[in-house]
This record gives C-alpha cells, structure tokens and sequence, in this order.
C-alpha cells in the first residue's frame, strides 16, 4: 500500500502478511535440495510462491519436490553451476518451464579443506566455478526473465547466499571457500548497483553456523560442535526460522526497497571484538 493514501495515521499503513506475501511469484532455487537451499524453497512456498528447484542429482532433487509439493508448486530437475555447459542447460531448462522469474535463490556452492601447505589448485579452480563464476553466469543467463518480471511497485528479487566466512578473516583451512563468499559479497554489490535502475534487487544472506551437509564434517562431532557454540556470542547454531525470515524479508514487498546489503545470520561472529588491548584493569 502507498503510504501516502492512507487517510489519517489512525489508518492501517500495511497488512502484515501483505509484507512477506510472496504468492503468485515464481521463484528458482539452485541447490535447493538440501540444507540452505531447501529450508530458503520450503519458506517461498509456506509464503504462496511456485518454487523451482536445481541440484546436480536430478532424482534426489525430484523427490524432495514431490515432498515439498505438499506445501505448494514445487518442480525438482536436475542442474549444475559448476560448469558452463551447465549454467547453459539449467537456464535453457528455466526458459523452457517458465516465461517470468521473479525471485532467483543462488544458493548451490562447495566447499574445500586443506592446509595451506598442500592446498592445491583443484580447490580454487572447482570451488571458484560454483560459488562464483557459476552464479554469476546463471543470473547473467537469466536476468532478462528478472527484469521481465519486476516493476518500481515490486521488483525481481536476487538473493545471493554467501557466508560468515566472506567477512571474518579466519580460513579454517577453507582458504578458496571464504575467498568465494568475500567475492559474492563484492558481485552482490556491483550488480545491485548495475540493476538497480531495471526494477532487480540484489542482496545477500550472509549465514553462521548451520547444520547442514556441508558442516556435518565438524557440526555432527561433539567436539565441533562444542567449538562452533563458543564461537558464536549468542552460544548457538542457526535455526531453519533464521533463514526463513530473512528470505522472506528480502523477496516480500517490505524488502523492496533493499539492495546491495550483505545480511549477517549469523548470531554475532562477524561483529566479535576481542578483549580491549588498552584496558585500565589489571588481568
């Protein structure tokens, strides 16, 4: 609603649904299968969207579709960002299935572990493919249909799913996956300055910790999951509802006028201070 044609400030400005609403949307979701990916699917849907999914494995992506069709339109198939023959096929695929996008989820990524001593070029070249030059080719592919879709009153929505790890400078040993995230935070950037103008937001999710596959290596261990806890200020991993609300947040009608922000899910990790270096108490 226009704020200007409310009547009086006694008068209702905004419905509270209408704010998060995203039904009658089209929406992509890559990697939506799993951890991230899927809990950002099943919010869409819960908000009255038609949610498409894309993961490399084809079957397993069809059969969560099915699942989550139980809480609305979902269509699973099989897609991958990791190379260009891929990105190609998986927004010929879109085209084919849809005529308008209006919220396109970059979610699908990998990760790679190793010391910086044997860390080899594999690691940058496989996980520099996915995070970065695969997502940015696929919204390249699909941005027309993006910009098809949006208006000044509600524009097509990017939301790009970087990371913690994007902002804090500690590697953990995953020295090309925080160096991706750091990237897809800058491109987040850029494009929503490029787009802006054409009625396309652009914005990032930058998560913690979260139980997903790809932290399950340490997350799943008492004793990682005893690290990751105190690490965060507010001594806990990410809940599905954290995302959930930010998605929603960022693709509803009260994010319409946010772009370029890179959003912190992450309970407190990427603003931790260390102890004061001039404090006038004794240690």
């Amino acid at each position: 609603m226009n704020i200007a044609a409310a009547k009086t400030w006694g008068d209702a400005l905004f419905s509270l649904p209408d704010l998060f609403s995203v039904a009658g949307r089209t929406a992509l979701v890559t990697g939506g299968a799993t951890g991230i990916g899927r809990v950002c699917a099943e919010a869409l849907l819960s908000a009255g969207a038609r949610v498409l999914i894309a993961s490399r494995k084809a079957e397993a992506c069809e059969a969560v579709a099915k699942e989550l069709s139980a809480i609305g339109p979902c269509e699973g198939f099989g897609g991958t960002v990791a190379t260009e023959q891929g990105v190609t096929a998986l927004a010929e695929e879109m085209r084919k299935r849809t005529d308008r996008l209006d919220i396109l989820v970059n979610n699908a990524g990998v990760n790679w572990g190793a010391p910086f001593e044997t860390f080899e070029w594999k690691g940058w070249d496989r996980v520099l493919s996915v995070n970065v030059t695969g997502l940015f080719s696929l919204t390249r592919d699909l941005m027309p249909l993006l910009v098809k879709s949006g208006s000044e009153d509600r524009p097509a929505t990017i939301i790009n799913i970087g990371s913690v790890m994007g902002t804090i400078t500690q590697s953990e040993s995953a020295y090309s996956y925080a160096a991706s995230k750091s990237a897809v935070h800058h491109l987040t950037r850029i494009l929503a300055s490029e787009f802006a103008g054409r009625h396309v937001t652009v914005n990032a999710i930058a998560p913690g910790p979260f139980k997903t596959k790809m932290t399950a290596f340490t997350l799943g261990k008492e004793a990682g999951l005893a690290a990751a806890l105190a690490s965060v200020p507010m001594r806990r991993l990410g809940r599905p509802e954290d995302l959930a609300a930010t998605i929603l947040y960022l693709a509803g009608r009260g994010g319409a006028y946010t772009t370029g922000a890179i959003i912190p899910v992450d309970g407190g990790v990427s603003v931790y201070a260390p102890p004061p270096m001039l404090s006038e108490t004794d240690p």
